[in-house]
């Protein structure tokens, strides 16, 4: 992953990081809340050697008492400094319970000894850190007093006594508020990123990237009213939306076939906008001046005919089995230079009907007087019509849903279209965010294609759902049934 890929994860699971700190530092908070204010205090003990007038004697009981600094400290915890202090001070606990209170320790290469207590009664703490050095006085000398002498030859000096501090020492709220935020933090970045590498659906055309190199050929931008309006080039043409079939549309046409212009437009699985792509590039087709033929090739769930507002009764079923003349079938739809091909009834076999040499022919006619042919087809997973049909034509368009399919569901795609030997023309990746950090538009739509809503587009609308139906007046209804009727009759002869 690149610096650019983890800035992406951030911005995109920014909310969920910003939770993840919260949570840290209100258990940060709690934990200090909850917890028993507790003192420390502290007093210090000096060690020294008695006795000694020469330089020599000096210097040699000053390496003495270094040497047995260490001793001493250690001897701070241990029940005979610990018992003569409970019984001063009248403490219910035993010298083991005493000794998890305190600690001792000695700077380096001194001969200081630092008694600390922790205690919830600050001014007990003192007490007993204070009895804890006079207790620890009294028995090194006890000790360290040779047989036959009265006196010791180290002397134990309390130099600080300890005094009852103001404030606990614990817990330390800023301390344990700014470990929950940083433990919070680097939790929120963890899940984010772990998210992410786990993350398996194609959001980004590096998705894509990483199962096929097929070229993208289009983003169609996300709209949360296509399912109303599933013909937005022409119903709202101003939109986004539109906008991105039409760079479709300039992209596919600088596509090379080897000559041929018949397309398969197909996906891995089903609701992931092939049908609504199909219709709108051939739409978008058309209004730049080709002759388009729309075929509606999902013989088990056809929608083309249902999205036109136009008669599916019957269709290529019924030219494939020889029923009906493409020309009688064939509708001219919209005032444009546009012809659909509804799907007819929905045959027992529809994968022999679209695999069959009458479907060939029928493509290689419509090649011949069409500029363009556009076939929707079925999601290539669940079965194999899409694979077969795009054998016979010059490629698939393989729709991909960001954000919902795959990479797993696409390179089974990808396979069912190796497998039968069939050309990828190129990848459209359909219901993408304009915005966000998965946008596929890094510059937006610029000057000139922002959405207004319009009185002429709810015009349109409203002659998409019910005029449209029926052909708009075309220039002479003779001349628009003309390329139909030449497919017919060659795909007759």
């Amino acid at each position: 992953m690149e610096l650019s890929d983890y800035l992406r994860i951030l911005r995109k699971s920014w909310l969920l990081i910003v939770v993840a700190t919260l949570v840290g530092v209100g258990a940060a908070a709690a934990y200090s809340l909850t917890r028993t204010p507790l003192y420390e205090a502290q007093s210090t003990v000096f060690v020294s050697s008695q006795g000694g007038v020469t330089i020599s004697e000096l210097q040699q009981g000053s390496n003495f008492t270094e040497s047995r600094v260490t001793t001493y400290t250690n001897l701070v915890t241990t029940p005979i400094v610990m018992n003569p202090v409970i019984a001063e001070l009248g403490l219910d606990v035993t010298a083991a319970q005493l000794a998890s209170q305190v600690s001792a320790s000695s700077p380096l290469n001194t001969s200081l000894i630092t008694i600390t207590v922790t205690d919830a009664d600050a001014r007990e703490a003192a007490e007993i850190a204070n009895a804890l050095g006079a207790s620890l006085t009294s028995a090194v000398e006890a000790i360290e007093t040779p047989a036959g002498s009265d006196t010791s030859p180290v002397s134990l000096t309390r130099v600080e006594d300890a005094i009852p501090p103001l404030s606990p020492s614990s817990p330390n709220v800023p301390l344990n508020l700014a470990l929950g935020f940083l433990v919070g933090l680097a939790a929120g970045v963890g899940i984010a990123v772990l998210r992410a590498v786990l993350d398996t659906r194609i959001r980004s055309s590096r998705d894509v990237e990483t199962v096929t190199d097929t070229p993208i050929i289009g983003a169609i931008a996300f709209d949360p009213k296509a399912k109303t309006r599933p013909l937005i080039v022409h119903a709202d043409p101003l939109s986004p939306r539109a906008e991105s079939f039409r760079a479709l549309r300039t992209n596919l046409q600088f596509l090379d076939m080897g000559g041929r212009s018949s397309f398969v437009v197909t996906s891995s699985l089903p609701s992931e906008g092939k049908s609504t792509t199909a219709i709108n590039l051939a739409i978008a087709l058309a209004d730049a001046g080709k002759r388009v033929a729309l075929l509606d090739a999902d013989l088990r769930k056809p929608k083309v005919a249902e999205y036109l507002g136009i008669e599916g009764g019957a269709g290529l079923t019924d030219v494939l089995i020889g029923r009906a003349r493409v020309g009688d079938v064939m509708l001219p739809w919209g005032g444009r230079s546009l012809y659909v091909l509804p799907a007819g009834k929905i045959p027992p076999n529809p994968s022999e009907l679209l695999g069959s040499t009458q479907m060939k022919t029928l493509l290689d006619v419509l090649e011949r007087d069409f500029d363009v042919v556009l076939c929707d087809a079925p999601p290539l997973l669940p079965v194999t019509d899409g694979a077969i049909l795009a054998r016979a034509t010059s490629g698939a368009i393989v729709v991909v849903s960001a954000g919902s399919t795959t990479t797993h569901q696409l390179s089974g795609a990808v396979d069912a279209l190796d497998t039968v030997d069939a050309k990828i023309a190129g990848v459209v990746l359909s219901m993408v965010p304009t915005r966000g950090p998965d946008s596929y538009y890094s510059y937006g739509y610029g000057y000139g294609y922002g959405y207004t809503d319009q009185k002429p587009q709810k015009k349109a609308k409203g002659k998409d759902k019910g005029k449209n139906s029926a052909p708009v007046a075309a220039p002479s209804a003779d001349n628009a049934a003309e390329p139909a009727t030449r497919a017919a009759s060659r795909a007759e002869g």
